[in-house]
């Protein structure tokens, strides 16, 4: 049995996507285990934004990127019906409704570990064994401080304290954590400007305007915002995240793949009105 190249492609295609869908699972484990040390009296409703923000995000995103794989290969210019288009225009209105959301618990985070404090008197973190504190390995990630690794977590003597939290961190790790969540913001924000300028070419290629000046402008915006996407990634990676690495290049795959399918969409289009033009002129 022979598979040609175009069964190839959309089995790679949908290949990502479940493995982003298997991503929103990767992040709430993640985001479980540190909310247990930053809620330690439980989460309130109003703080799950702050407590979830990668789960929420990735999960809306993942929804979003659905609606835009439908309406931009899957359903034919035949299925656009009034309630079609008002349906996925409803879904997409509510995924966006979580992605701001979910940006907002990244600048809280931020604020959060903005407020780490001194914590004074204590040089050692052997010092803290007995009362069951942490350390911060990462952003959201955190070790018990034990008689085992007390000793090899940190070779420094000051340390700072996480508002609310028995957990800890050194000042060059503090640095590296700050670091991490200012490019969790900077990342949201520049996926809302790209999903932005996606949702404009979309309109326009349903009213088959999308073309000249304007298609230009959307490809130069999208080729600065993709390379600050990318170079997150490779911040990622070279910090050792692997699973914001990871998903970094997933959605950036994915959404070259939607990229592709109005490219090919704006082609059919192009030849149907070719088409007819030969007919009317013939």
């Amino acid at each position: 049995m022979k598979i040609n190249g175009g069964t190839l492609f959309q089995l790679f295609k949908y290949t990502v996507y479940a493995l982003l869908s298997f991503n929103v699972y990767l992040f709430f484990v993640q985001e479980y285990t540190a909310a247990q040390l930053q809620f330690p009296g439980g989460i309130r409703t109003g703080e799950l934004i702050e407590a979830y923000a990668a789960t929420i995000d990735t999960l809306a995103w993942v929804i979003l990127l659905l609606m835009f794989e439908l309406e931009t290969y899957v359903l034919e210019d035949r299925h656009f019906t009034r309630s079609v288009t008002w349906t996925l225009h409803t879904l997409r209105a509510f995924c966006y409704v979580f992605i701001i959301y979910a940006f907002y618990g990244y600048i809280q985070n931020l604020i959060f570990i903005y407020a780490a404090a001194p914590l004074p008197d204590i040089n050692n973190l052997c010092v803290l064994v007995t009362e069951q504190w942490s350390y911060a390995t990462a952003l959201d990630e955190y070790v018990r401080i034990t008689v085992e690794n007390c000793g090899t977590l940190s070779s420094t003597d000051a340390f700072h304290r996480f508002a609310g939290m028995a957990a800890v961190v050194d000042t060059g790790g503090l640095t590296n954590i700050r670091n991490l969540a200012w490019v969790d913001v900077i990342n949201a924000a520049v996926w809302l400007f790209v999903v932005l300028i996606l949702e404009v070419d979309v309109q326009l290629q349903e009213r088959n305007r999308f073309e000249g000046l304007v298609l230009k402008l959307s490809n130069a915006f999208k080729i600065v915002l993709y390379s600050a996407l990318l170079l997150a990634a490779i911040y990622w990676g070279a910090r050792g995240d692997f699973v914001d690495f990871w998903d970094a290049m997933l959605w950036l795959i994915a959404f070259v793949l939607i990229e592709l399918n109005v490219f090919e969409w704006r082609q059919e289009s192009l030849e149907q009105a070719a088409t007819q033009a030969t007919a009317e002129t013939g």
